[in-house]
């Protein structure tokens, strides 16, 4: 049986995070992964959701209009901080017994945050959902254009996992001792919605607002 709730307001995010008005009905979730590179509904920018130290964290990856500085922020050391790479959704932990996160999303359409939650809906769809005082809830659903990010080295290894090693380079055939050459870097991958561009977001567990409370 579905389950629809009215929506009070009409909260707008940079990223097009919550757009609500009228009635939201929300079908029931599948277990599934929200990490990876989700295009927000109105298409304006790419999110990359990622597991960091235990938390769901997200930061825009890609921008329509490149450029965007959160010149919102009431902090005036942030106002001019770019948009691209900046920390949207917040020290989400899983809710026990639920496919769902709950934390805290980033407006930056007014500097504010909010209280929010994400909830996986089959492979491909991540509906996102945010309130104001506990009961004022909009929401959307995003759209999957990038595959889930496996947990990040850097926070395996701070959490005391085994460091990664180099695999050993063989000789080549008809020489002594000799190592291989080594095989070419891979090319980075274009971003989801620019041809050839290069990924200069990366991981997001390691840009340095999100490090920094990622612990």
């Amino acid at each position: 049986m579905l389950h629809c709730q009215g929506t009070l307001m009409r909260l707008a995010l940079y990223t097009g995070i919550i757009l609500a008005g009228g009635y939201t009905c929300l079908t029931p979730a599948l277990a599934a992964d929200p990490t990876g590179d989700w295009r927000v509904a109105d298409g304006v920018a790419n999110i990359r959701v990622a597991q960091c130290s235990g938390s769901m964290w997200g930061a825009v990856s890609w921008e329509k209009q490149p450029g965007g500085r959160d010149e919102n922020n009431p902090d005036v050391s942030k106002k001019n901080r770019p948009t691209l790479g900046m920390p949207t959704l917040i020290d989400m932990k899983k809710k026990p017994g639920t496919e769902q996160w709950e934390g805290q999303v980033y407006n930056a359409k007014d500097g504010q945050l909010y209280s929010a939650t994400i909830t996986p809906v089959g492979t491909d769809q991540l509906e996102i959902k945010g309130c104001v005082m506990g009961f004022l809830c909009g929401g959307e659903t995003w759209t999957r254009v990038g595959p889930p990010i496996p947990l990040s080295t850097a926070n395996a290894m701070a959490k005391g996992g085994p460091k990664p090693t180099a695999p050993k380079t063989q000789a080549a055939p008809g020489t002594t001792g000799a190592a291989a050459p080594a095989p070419a870097a891979p090319k980075t991958a274009a971003k989801p919605g620019q041809k050839g561009a290069a990924d200069t977001v990366g991981d997001i567990c390691l840009l340095p607002e999100i490090a920094g409370l990622a612990h």
